[in-house]
């Protein structure tokens, strides 16, 4: 029996770009957009945005209050896996979802609302991007297992 790497913990939406996302129990991810009915889907490389709640407890450990799966922007939240570790060409699966991991990082724009609420933003170091490969249902809870080729 092959073991999950990790675990989904959270999902998140959000209708506007640049603004925190809220949650929701259960996304629909399609192939080459997304999660559906979130700003940041398109036909692109960015299409869904993940952060390691490991990475989100480092900024609680600073000292900045009241953080939780979402607040970063994060499409999915996770737990057991260092995301940013994860080499880009990564392909993992989520409940009914294909993902490949297509960018670590990424430069925060200037009047980020994350970093004026937060005060600091993880996802430039620790958050990384996928693209939907093969579409279908995450749920909060789902396993995540690496994918072969």
């Amino acid at each position: 029996m092959i073991e999950p790497i990790g675990y989904v913990t959270g999902i998140n939406i959000s209708e506007v770009k640049g603004v925190i996302k809220k949650p929701i129990p259960c996304g629909k991810f399609i192939v080459d957009h997304g999660l559906e009915g979130d700003a940041h889907a398109g036909n692109w490389h960015r299409q869904v945005s993940l952060l390691a709640q490991e990475s989100i407890d480092k900024m609680t450990l600073i000292g900045i209050k009241g953080l939780c799966s979402g607040k970063f922007a994060e499409n999915i939240t996770t737990s057991g896996v260092v995301l940013h570790e994860l080499p880009v060409g990564t392909q993992v699966r989520m409940g009914e979802t294909i993902q490949e991991v297509t960018q670590i990082g990424k430069e925060c724009h200037k009047g980020c609302a994350i970093k004026v609420q937060v005060g600091k933003c993880i996802m430039p170091t620790e958050g990384i991007f996928t693209k939907i490969i093969s579409g279908g249902l995450v749920n909060v809870g789902d396993p995540i297992y690496l994918e072969s080729k």
